[in-house]
C-alpha cells in the first residue's frame, strides 16, 4: 500500500467500536490473537500463530458475516524501550514491518481496524495474573496475553 493511499478502513481513535467481535493482534514472528465478544463480555479465543496463520484465522472470522474490528498494537508508536534498549529497538524494526503488513491486510480485505499505542503496564502479564484479570483459564503465551489485553473490556459503549 502506498503512503499516499487513504486508509479507508482505519477507525478513528475516539469513534465507538460497534462491531460484535473485537480481535486483538500483537504482531510479530509469533503473533498473538485474542477474540473479545462484546455481547458476552468474554474472551472466546486466546492463541499464538505465525503471521500468515493469524491472517487466515481473521479471514475465517470475517467470513462468518459477524461484524469484526481488529485492534492492532502499533509498535511504530512506541517511544520507550527500557533495559537492553538497542536490542529491543532492532527487534521492534521487524515488528514495525509486521504492523504495516497487518494494515495492508485489513485494507485489502476491507476489515475495520484500529492501531493502538503499546501501553505501559498493560502488557507482559504473567499467566496467573492474566487469569485473574480476564477469567481465561486456557493455556496462553506472552504474545496471546498481550493481544488479549488490547481487547478485554473494550467496546462497552
Amino acid at each position: 500500500m502506498s503512503k499516499t493511499k487513504e486508509r479507508r478502513f482505519e477507525k478513528p481513535q475516539f469513534d465507538p467500536l460497534t462491531e460484535a467481535l473485537l480481535i486483538g493482534i500483537d504482531p510479530g514472528v509469533e503473533t498473538g490473537l485474542a477474540v473479545w465478544n462484546k455481547d458476552t463480555q468474554r474472551l472466546t479465543q486466546v492463541a499464538t500463530y505465525s503471521a500468515l496463520e493469524a491472517q487466515e484465522e481473521v479471514k475465517s472470522y470475517n467470513s462468518w458475516g459477524v461484524p469484526i474490528c481488529l485492534i492492532i498494537e502499533d509498535a511504530r508508536k512506541r517511544k520507550w524501550f527500557g533495559p537492553n534498549a538497542n536490542a529491543k529497538r532492532q527487534g521492534a524494526g521487524s515488528v514495525k514491518r509486521d504492523c504495516s503488513m497487518w494494515v495492508e491486510f485489513c485494507e485489502l480485505n476491507k476489515i475495520p481496524y484500529r492501531l493502538v499505542h503499546p501501553q505501559r503496564g498493560k502488557t507482559k502479564h504473567k499467566a496467573a495474573e492474566f487469569r485473574t484479570l480476564t477469567g481465561w483459564t486456557g493455556r496462553t503465551s506472552e504474545h496471546s496475553r498481550d493481544a488479549a489485553m488490547l481487547v478485554v473490556g473494550r467496546g462497552r459503549f
